[in-house]
């Protein structure tokens, strides 16, 4: 090569062929979701007496007295196969269930929901404090803390002292306020609406002319002695 002669520039390599994209298929927009369920306030129980405010001093009961707010105390038997199903029972409806032990209201639970809420009603307008805290304070005063029970030895039967479960301890106040208002109505011509209201207000103050509070007062005396 002359030195006139220019050497021929480099080619220029060719630019890569462009890669095909990818074809991202349409996403679909995500459907729209429900908006919330608005949450609707509980009415007060038989439409006048409040939930709030009612306190539990027994630390024993605290677990098993169900007092949370309900639109109607009735299970309708939703809880009845349920192991510690009365747990999770209100109060109020666990009341009514023993007023139905005896004949007068057997099966009759809108009629034993009736005297609760009468009974209720005279409460509050004689004592001006929630009927519920009433009930609750009926129930600590009411309930035993001590109960008897038999052993066998050999040919001879020996009273012990048992404690006496939470469970058991509602159970049986429950079932001697029932009691003792059915009794109260055998004498003279007194409404068993008047006689749960009395029944109440009695053992909500420890008195002993309650009949759940002469005999809880009873079995913890027997108890003792059986010690």
């Amino acid at each position: 090569m002359s030195p006139d002669e220019k050497p021929a520039p480099p080619e220029a390599a060719a630019p890569p062929s462009p890669t095909p994209a990818l074809e991202i298929p349409p996403t679909r927009a995500p459907a729209p979701s429900p908006p919330p369920l608005p949450k609707f306030p509980f009415p007060p129980l038989f439409g006048k007496f409040p939930f709030e405010g009612v306190e539990v001093h027994d630390p024993g009961l605290k677990s098993y007295l169900y007092l949370d707010p309900v639109y109607a105390p009735h299970s309708e038997g939703r809880l009845a196969q349920k192991p510690f199903g009365q747990t999770q029972m209100h109060l109020v409806e666990r009341l009514a269930n023993n007023l139905m032990r005896s004949g007068k209201f057997t099966g009759k639970k809108s009629k034993a929901l009736r005297v609760v809420r009468e009974a209720f009603e005279q409460l509050g307008r004689e004592q001006k404090v929630n009927p519920l805290q009433l009930l609750v304070d009926a129930v600590e005063n009411a309930a035993p803390r001590e109960e008897v029970t038999r052993l066998q030895f050999g040919g001879i039967s020996v009273p012990r002292a048992v404690d006496a479960s939470p469970s058991r301890r509602l159970a049986v106040a429950l079932r001697n306020l029932a009691l003792g208002s059915i009794q109260a109505t055998k004498g003279p011509q007194v409404s068993i609406s008047s006689a749960l209201a009395r029944e109440i207000a009695l053992a909500a103050k420890g008195d002993p002319q309650s009949f759940a509070v002469a005999r809880k007062e009873e079995v913890e005396r027997v108890a003792q002695s059986a010690r």
